[in-house]
């Protein structure tokens, strides 16, 4: 089946491959952390009784594990470093092939244009816009006629500004009526409810 992989499917494969030797090497690194701190345990105990041979073997062992601690995080930082590379290599290779598919683009849009063509529709667009704009200018000439006639013609059913505001007064006069009498139905619920709780005492 490997045969009918898709060149971004091997890629992705790759990666997770590369990722997974990535955590491998990370968890050796920590195991060399932890022998380390057994390899100190053991050494600080054979020092306690004593025994100097061992003492020294563990502290030989002790280097050993430093320099595969060392190693491995040098290796770490090895593959961390190509894989930011191959990161980089990726892009401008998605650069490189996006910038040749424009091109293609480009060149192919360029070849279809008959600018000759092109000239001729723009000028006849432009002369049907300059009449259009005429059309129009007549249009609103004609609506703002029509308006200023029917405003003359019904200029004594307008209502005035004063009342305008006898009638945003009267709103603002039935909001607060409204709100009184809400205020009045409140007091009369804690009435009753002061009556109801003397009335059980």
């Amino acid at each position: 089946m490997g045969l009918f992989k898709s060149a971004e499917e091997r890629r992705i494969e790759r990666d997770i491959k590369i990722r997974q030797g990535i955590r491998r090497i990370e968890k050796s690194i920590r195991e060399q952390g932890k022998f380390t701190d057994e390899f100190i345990g053991n050494a600080q105990r054979a020092k306690q009784i004593g025994d100097m041979s061992q003492y020294r073997f563990i502290r030989n062992s002790l280097k050993k594990t430093a320099t595969i601690k060392r190693m491995l995080e040098r290796q770490l930082l090895s593959v961390k470093s190509a894989l930011i590379i191959k990161r980089q290599a990726e892009a401008s290779a998605d650069f490189a092939q996006s910038m040749g598919m424009m091109a293609a683009e480009i060149g192919k849009l360029f070849g279809e244009t008959d600018l000759v063509k092109t000239q001729g529709e723009w000028e006849k667009a432009m002369v049907q816009s300059q009449t259009m704009e005429e059309r129009m200018a007549m249009f609103l000439d004609s609506v703002e006629d029509i308006a200023a006639q029917d405003v003359e013609t019904s200029a004594s059913d307008v209502i005035t500004d004063d009342e305008i505001d006898r009638m945003i007064e009267a709103e603002a006069e039935a909001v607060h009526q409204k709100e009184l009498g809400k205020l009045a139905s409140l007091r009369a619920e804690l009435d009753s409810l002061k009556q109801e709780g003397e009335k059980q005492e």
